[in-house]
């Protein structure tokens, strides 16, 4: 499907999200895949296991096989094994979850503060080809807030999932998606529904051609 019919799917079955500025979170997670970057996640409690499962989404087959090609099958065809290799490998949208460098994170916390566990990596992986999508419910978690900052000032754009009222976190993001709740349960229920239709409408962009 293209991206059009991906997102028209979402707004028929949750009409109460048609005004959230979906097609702009889409156009920065397309120009970061095109640009060579990658998309940098994380989140807290639930928002944690969800930046984990958009990660799953992208960087193998969701809705696609994403298959390798003839030409890049051949940089295997010489290698013992090679062949087997590049028959199951799949094409991925590069991304990481920052919530699963579980070492890191508690050294981070240890040795510095809970609060730059996931600045500490933007400033570290980030470059300004990259994007920076952060999830959270109340949009007002401080370790997520750094990572934003960190981003801001290295010039990396950043999209944020979160609920309805103030917050620090989407002031700052170049794309806020606010979900109509204030209530967590439902807005991780909204945000599954969002997430999915990005991680579709961008493996249609980048592999669907």
């Amino acid at each position: 499907m293209k991206q059009e019919e991906i997102l028209n799917l979402l707004l028929l079955r949750y009409p109460q999200l048609k005004k959230l500025p979906l097609v702009e979170a889409y156009a920065i997670l397309s120009s970061t895949y095109h640009k060579g970057g990658k998309i940098l996640l994380c989140g807290n409690g639930g928002c944690a296991s969800d930046a984990e499962h958009i990660v799953g989404e992208l960087m193998k087959g969701f809705l696609l096989e994403r298959k390798l090609n003839n030409r890049e099958k051949e940089k295997f065809g010489d290698i013992p094994g090679g062949s087997m290799i590049a028959a199951n490998l799949q094409k991925a949208i590069p991304a990481i979850s920052l919530n699963s460098q579980t070492s890191l994170m508690t050294a981070i916390g240890n040795d510095i503060c809970f609060e730059m566990i996931y600045a500490q990596q933007v400033y570290a992986y980030g470059r300004k080809e990259d994007c920076l999508f952060v999830l959270s419910t109340s949009g007002k978690s401080e370790n997520i807030l750094a990572a934003v900052i960190t981003a801001k000032a290295l010039g990396i754009k950043s999209v944020c999932i979160t609920g309805e009222g103030e917050s620090p976190i989407g002031n700052l993001c170049d794309v806020k998606i606010a979900l109509p709740s204030y209530e967590t349960y439902l807005i991780q229920e909204y945000g599954l529904a969002v997430y999915h239709t990005l991680c579709a409408m961008l493996e249609s962009d980048c592999f669907g051609g």
